[in-house]
């Protein structure tokens, strides 16, 4: 099932979001990109945005106030049942906070912290709002991933605070992330022959039908392809900055193997 409706298991990328700096040209691309219908929020949450895919949240963007000057990024949220608990995990384990805790009332408890590597990731604790209703489908989220290149101290933070199982793959500087058996995102080793200005960051991977298809959309819309389409045992997939500036995936798993 690509529905969900309980509360994610601690440690689980629950939700991503972006404070963009022009709400609706993000509306305009993604909309247009993924076929997402939007239901914006009132004055009162600066017009936070859900993105819909058959009517179920599955991201979100806010705005950002004009005297910010962060960059635009997609932000992975890791699910908690205990906000409390796990920033003081994060900083007895060597990580920081970067957005102190914010509580949006009945939809739930948020955090973005920073790991010891440099990744900034969210915290979400589930109230109204679990995060993402609709997932591994066609304009939704299907996989989370941190790029970093100390993967050793990263998976030993994410384990320290998560208590995450760790599924190595051999002969490859990869990481799979498991919680309660179930694989749950990837910690990716970046070598020498990822330029040396890309930082630590959490990446998110959106599942469309045919990537070929998708990317030729997104340079219609004033999408930005970086470094070429790959193949890959979990499938086609490609590299896309957004008009923005945001950074992302768009993967086509392969065809399902009948029987």
């Amino acid at each position: 099932m690509s529905e969900l409706n309980a509360p994610y298991a601690p440690g689980t990328p629950a939700w991503v979001d972006m404070m963009t700096t022009d709400r609706e040209a993000t509306m305009e691309f993604y909309g247009a990109l993924f076929d997402w219908d939007f239901e914006v929020g009132g004055p009162e949450t600066g017009h936070y945005t859900m993105a819909l895919v058959r009517g179920r949240p599955v991201a979100g963007f806010g705005e950002m106030p004009p005297d910010v000057m962060f960059p635009v990024v997609w932000t992975t949220y890791l699910a908690t049942d205990d906000l409390d608990e796990s920033l003081e995990r994060i900083a007895a384990a060597g990580g920081k906070v970067l957005v102190a805790e914010f509580d949006t009332g009945g939809p739930g408890r948020g955090a973005i912290t920073v790991d010891p590597t440099g990744a900034a990731f969210g915290l979400w604790e589930a109230g109204e709002h679990i995060g993402a209703y609709v997932v591994n489908e066609p304009g939704a989220v299907v996989w989370n991933e941190l790029a970093t290149r100390d993967p050793d101290g990263a998976t030993a933070f994410y384990r320290e605070v998560f208590e995450f199982d760790l599924e190595p793959l051999p002969g490859f500087p990869y990481t799979q992330l498991q919680v309660e058996g179930h694989t749950v995102g990837g910690v990716f080793g970046m070598d020498a022959s990822i330029p040396a200005e890309i930082p630590a960051h959490w990446m998110t991977y959106f599942q469309v039908s045919d990537v070929d298809e998708s990317l030729a959309r997104a340079r219609e819309l004033g999408g930005i392809p970086v470094g070429a389409v790959a193949d890959s045992p979990a499938g086609r997939f490609a590299t896309l900055g957004d008009p923005m500036g945001a950074t992302f995936k768009i993967i086509q798993p392969p065809p399902s193997t009948p029987g």
